[in-house]
């Protein structure tokens, strides 16, 4: 049985609604309400607006978004353009994504790339709790939601991996177990012979500028990072395969290909990636890092 939800009407100014929280439903509401906003609260908390339902670690940091009439489509922007790995690796067999949050790429991947099995490792349980409340489907034969340390699960886990997702967090920005040079070198031999990495990186800039440069040293340099203006982030690619060469016009006509079957405008995200490689954008956001 799922876990029945505390709600409350929203304390905070600007994000109005309900709060649903994994609490009991004797929960002392005026507790709850001000540990949510002098930011004490210890667990993860939904906000939905009758609209879309967000969640939260505090109200700094949405962790993700889902509108309502429609939980499985991609809403924020970042998500979309993390899918854009499948321009270059467009039939993967395996996906691991490392933070299941809302489970917003989990849900699109399990529904619209038939074909895929996807594993999804989540160090908190208290965000598994909440996946009943974002629609994300039961584990079966192609999806499998794990409670652990991703960077644990990728030491362990078997070679062969198409796309390995990065986008755990912490409530200070991204997740520092996931930001070492040992890390990267690990998923490197994990990834299958032309695997993808993509980092979602957000939060404070300081602490993610170092990752760009790990990520191209262990990678030799096959990475491409762009920005995604709507949601303040940057999505990096890296790149596995040996002497990678993107043939930009093919990937151009396939772009369109994929927006029309998947629904997500690939054409823009080829060419964003096209400029960013020939700007040579991750080089530059590395060297802010040093």
């Amino acid at each position: 049985m799922p876990p029945k939800l505390y709600a409350l009407p929203s304390p905070f100014e600007i994000e109005t609604g309900t709060v649903l929280m994994l609490e009991p439903e004797w929960a002392r509401a005026g507790e709850l309400r001000a540990q949510l906003l002098d930011e004490s609260y210890a667990k993860p908390f939904v906000i939905d607006d009758g609209e879309f339902r967000y969640l939260y670690f505090n109200v700094r940091l949405m962790q993700s978004q889902m509108a309502l009439k429609t939980p499985h489509d991609l809403v924020l922007r970042y998500t979309q353009k993390m899918l854009g790995f499948l321009l270059f690796h467009p039939r993967p067999r395996r996906i691991v994504q490392i933070g299941l949050g809302g489970g917003s790429l989990v849900k699109f991947c399990h529904r619209r790339l038939p074909g895929v099995h996807i594993t999804a490792v989540e160090l908190d349980a208290d965000v598994i709790a909440l996946r009943e409340a974002f629609f994300v489907p039961p584990d079966d034969a192609r999806l499998h939601i794990v409670q652990g340390d991703g960077a644990d699960f990728i030491d362990t886990a078997e070679k062969g991996i198409d796309a390995l997702l990065l986008d755990a967090f912490d409530r200070n920005g991204f997740a520092p177990a996931l930001a070492s040079q040992d890390f990267f070198a690990t998923a490197y031999a994990k990834l299958s012979g032309n695997g993808v990495l993509v980092a979602n990186l957000a939060g404070d800039q300081e602490m993610y500028t170092g990752v760009i440069g790990r990520i191209m040293n262990v990678f030799d340099d096959q990475v491409i990072v762009i920005s995604v203006p709507d949601d303040g982030n940057h999505i990096l690619y890296a790149f596995k395969e040996r002497h990678f060469e993107p043939r930009w016009r093919w990937l151009n006509n396939h772009a369109k290909e994929l927006r029309s079957r998947l629904g997500l405008d690939f054409p823009a995200f080829a060419h964003k990636m096209e400029r960013a490689s020939k700007l040579n954008y991750a080089q530059r956001e590395a060297l802010r890092g040093r």
